[in-house]
């Protein structure tokens, strides 16, 4: 392709300069003439020749760099897409459990109370305290992949509970049992007592919700 650049050049600078050849008088001007026009045609040849190498070269950086560009990317989606599907394992590895001898009850907490979590987990209210405070939590009771408080109602007043996160496990005895409205959130609010508070639905009262609060005892 450059090759034939090159012929172009040629032909259209001999084809114009042929004419001042045929006018100039004498062997040695004409030869002098066709020299000149033989170095010109050279030097340009070279011109456009590195004009064109270095226009490649800049090409080839500017591919180099979106190349790298793509690679940075593609392995910060990597990363995102990775952590994203850690967070749930990373919350279960601090030894996070609910124990309820009464109900036979032991199972894994993880932070979230979306439906991947509470298919997999008792989900832990992530605006409520993980330790001290009012921890709130939740789980289904009948008809999905796992329901961990389907006995839930069995509890009465003065049943322990057992609460662990990451090593450390708490003892809480029941001392509220209630049926509350879905749009009811004060029992979740903060409190200054170590208290556990437990949410799950309603056979088919879509609108309530069962709730069960324990306080810390020593």
């Amino acid at each position: 392709m450059q090759l034939d650049k090159f012929k172009k050049v040629q032909s259209l600078f001999q084809t114009k300069f042929q004419n001042i050849l045929k006018l100039n008088i004498g062997d040695g001007y004409i030869k002098f003439t066709k020299k000149f026009i033989i170095i010109f045609i050279g030097i340009l040849i070279v011109v456009i020749f590195s004009s064109s190498l270095i226009n490649s070269k800049k090409y080839q950086k500017i591919q180099d760099y979106s190349n790298i560009i793509n690679v940075v990317e593609n392995e910060t989606h990597k990363q995102e897409f990775k952590l994203e599907n850690t967070q749930v394992l990373d919350s279960t590895q601090k030894e996070w459990y609910i124990e309820i001898p009464k109900i036979e009850l032991f199972a894994k907490i993880a932070s979230g109370t979306s439906d991947q979590i509470l298919n997999e987990y008792v989900g832990h209210f992530e605006d409520t305290a993980i330790l001290y405070g009012n921890v709130g939590l939740a789980a289904h009771n009948r008809g999905y992949k796992v329901n961990y408080f389907a006995k839930i109602k069995e509890l009465e007043k003065g049943d322990i509970v057992y609460y662990c996160y990451d090593g450390k496990k708490q003892k809480y005895e029941i001392v509220f049992k209630e049926i509350i409205k879905e749009t009811n959130w004060e029992f979740l609010s903060p409190t200054k007592e170590n208290r556990l508070t437990l949410i799950t639905c309603v056979e088919d009262m879509p609108e309530l919700r069962r709730c069960i609060q324990a306080i810390e005892v020593k």
